[in-house]
């Protein structure tokens, strides 16, 4: 018999707290070991029950979640799933939670809670399941001498690539995983297409924060943005994105047809796009993330002349999506973290076109 998963309950909310721990009692594999209100009563909790997963609130009196992450983490790691309100505010705090230490993000019912959380509960009780079973990473924040000095080489042959793409997909794991890879990439760069699962407004404050830590654009992709040299574009939660392309231009759309792998964006739509309009000349990309989205995008890429990359076992959060994409052999090389950004800087110099 498998052992429950044992979760801790951390809401200022008494009616959160009290629907929570329905929704997740409700599934046989979990058990709800404990409620607090505050950081102060969970701490205490934490010592005493040692939960193997904590859902935590951003917004609580006398000190915020992220505050108390940040110190759970450095003292006593635990797995931890964020459920916050779904506002501008809010996940920009998320975004400092997923820094601190969280494996992931969930966005609470902005209307009638009771029966926005029984809608989600298949969902809540998905996400405790994975983050339980995540890679519980502390610090992953290097910086790469070697990357660094790769950029400094290829600097001359990444001024010729305006007809390269690079394809990205990650989901749990994946807001820290693209900060050790993107901006180790030159200003120059292809252009750039990603999928990040996430909710929406949560994209566009993502989006944001990686503009100000890399040397080029970064921006949620709105419908018709040109894919150039120089700009990276990341899919807006609750919208799929392909490649277009009119003549040697490249542009991206935006749709909301139904969710493939439970997911929208789907990086299956994305990759499989990359595959018609750029064929070898892209490189793919699949970094932590739990399922299988991407897999058949990056198979039909490479069946198109790409050169592929996955992220190794050891270095992911969740080793799902990189999986399923090296168990059809849809990629050439898996890569720890640190050491892609290298790769995908040879290969566009490789692949530059005259």
């Amino acid at each position: 018999m498998n052992k429950k998963i044992r979760v801790l309950i951390v809401d200022d909310s008494s009616v959160i707290r009290t629907l929570l721990t329905k929704v997740l009692s409700s599934d046989p594999d979990i058990e709800v070991v404990g409620t607090a209100p505050d950081p102060y009563f969970a701490r205490d909790k934490l010592i005493t029950l040692k939960p193997d997963v904590m859902t935590l609130d951003i917004e609580m009196p006398k000190m915020d979640g992220i505050t108390f992450l940040g110190k759970v983490m450095q003292s006593s790691p635990v797995r931890t799933l964020i459920f916050s309100s779904l506002s501008t505010k809010n996940s920009l705090s998320a975004m400092k939670a997923i820094e601190a230490g969280a494996i992931d993000v969930m966005a609470k019912p902005a209307i009638d809670v009771t029966k926005g959380l029984s809608l989600l509960a298949a969902e809540i009780t998905a996400k405790v399941k994975m983050v339980a079973r995540a890679n519980l990473v502390t610090n992953q924040k290097v910086f790469h001498a070697e990357i660094a000095n790769k950029q400094k080489l290829s600097a001359l042959a990444l001024q010729k690539t305006t007809h390269q793409i690079i394809a990205i997909a990650s989901s749990t794991g994946g807001t820290e995983a693209l900060k050790e890879v993107l901006p180790y990439l030159p200003e120059d760069l292809p252009g750039t297409v990603i999928v990040q699962h996430m909710p929406p407004v949560f994209t566009k404050t993502y989006a944001e924060c990686l503009d100000r830590i890399c040397p080029f654009e970064v921006k949620e992709a709105e419908h018709g943005d040109r894919v150039i040299p120089g700009r990276v574009l990341i899919a807006p939660g609750n919208f799929h994105m392909e490649l277009t392309r009119s003549g040697a231009y490249y542009s991206v759309k935006l749709h909301q047809e139904p969710s493939i792998h439970g997911v929208r964006p789907a990086a299956d739509y994305l990759m499989k796009s990359v595959a018609k309009y750029a064929g070898s000349n892209a490189v793919g990309v699949v970094l932590t993330g739990m399922g299988k989205d991407g897999a058949e995008g990056l198979l039909a890429m490479k069946n198109a002349g790409s050169y592929n990359i996955a992220q190794d076992e050891k270095s992911c959060i969740v080793y799902g999506m990189p999986k399923a994409a090296v168990d059809i052999n849809a990629v050439h090389r898996v890569l720890s973290l640190e050491k892609i950004a290298a790769d995908i800087i040879v290969q566009i110099k490789d692949r530059a076109v005259a």
